[in-house]
C-alpha cells in the first residue's frame, strides 16, 4: 500500500547525511513538514537541500542513539535512521519507537514502521515504486525507466487538464457532465495533436470549443 501523509507542521528527523539520506529526505520535501538532517558530514546533495532551505543541517555526531533520542524535547513525529552503522540505526529507532515516533531503519525493514519506495518525478508528476524492500536497486532501476515514459506531451496534458478543470467549476454544475467533457478534452485528437507541438494555446482555444458545444448540448 502506497500512501502520502499528511506531515504540514509535523517534524521529519532524518539521522545520516550520505547519498542514501539524501534520496530518502526527497521523499518528505513536499510533505509540509519541517526537516532535519543530522550527521557529523553532509553529501553534496543534501546541502544543495540546505541552500535552498527545504531541509535544516545539524552537524553532530551521535555515539549513543537512545540518548540522543531521550534527549530531544519535543520528539520528532518521524525519524529515519541511515546511517552506516547498523548499531547505531537500530538503538535510534527502538528508542524513538518507545516515544510513539514513526521510525525507518535502512538496513531494517521489520523494525521500520513504512517502506519508502523510489519515487520518479517528471514535472508535476511523481510515480511511486516499490519493491516491499526486497530489492531497493530495483526499485531505483524501475524508477529510471518510468521517468523516461513521461513525455513533454504529458506535462502539457496535466497543465491543459487543471485549467480546464477550474473553468468547468465555474461553467458547469454538473458533476457528471464535467467529468465526460474531461474526457473528451483528454482524448481528442486535435487537441493531442497541438500538446505534441508544443502549442499549449492552440489547445486550450479548442478545448474551449468542446466546453462551449458540450454546454450547449446538454
Amino acid at each position: 500500500m502506497l500512501i502520502d501523509f499528511k506531515l504540514n507542521g509535523k517534524t521529519v528527523i532524518v539521522v545520516g547525511g550520505g547519498a542514501e539520506a539524501y534520496r530518502k529526505t526527497q521523499s518528505f520535501l513536499d510533505s509540509g513538514a519541517t526537516i532535519w538532517v543530522i550527521s557529523k558530514g553532509f553529501s553534496e546533495g543534501i546541502k544543495k537541500l540546505s541552500d535552498e532551505k527545504k531541509v535544516i543541517l545539524l552537524k553532530t555526531e551521535i555515539k549513543d542513539g537512545t540518548t540522543f533520542i531521550d534527549c530531544l524535547n519535543p520528539k520528532p513525529d518521524v525519524l529515519l535512521a541511515i546511517t552506516n552503522d547498523s548499531k547505531l540505526n537500530l538503538s535510534l529507532v527502538k528508542a524513538a519507537k518507545a516515544w510513539g515516533c514513526m521510525v525507518y531503519d535502512v538496513d531494517n525493514p521489520v523494525m521500520s514502521d513504512f517502506i519508502l519506495p523510489a519515487v520518479a518525478r517528471v514535472g508535476d508528476v511523481k510515480v511511486a515504486v516499490s519493491t516491499g524492500g526486497k530489492s531497493p536497486a530495483m526499485a531505483h532501476v524501475l524508477r529510471e525507466r518510468i521517468e523516461k515514459l513521461v513525455t513533454p506531451q504529458d506535462l502539457l496534458e496535466i497543465e491543459l487538464q487543471a485549467t480546464m478543470r477550474g473553468i468547468l467549476k465555474e461553467k458547469v454544475s454538473d458533476a457528471k457532465l464535467r467529468g465526460k467533457l474531461l474526457y473528451e478534452i483528454l482524448n481528442n485528437v486535435n487537441i493531442k495533436e497541438a500538446l505534441k507541438e508544443g502549442n499549449l494555446k492552440e489547445a486550450h482555444e479548442l478545448a474551449m470549443k468542446l466546453i462551449e458545444k458540450g454546454r450547449n448540448d446538454k
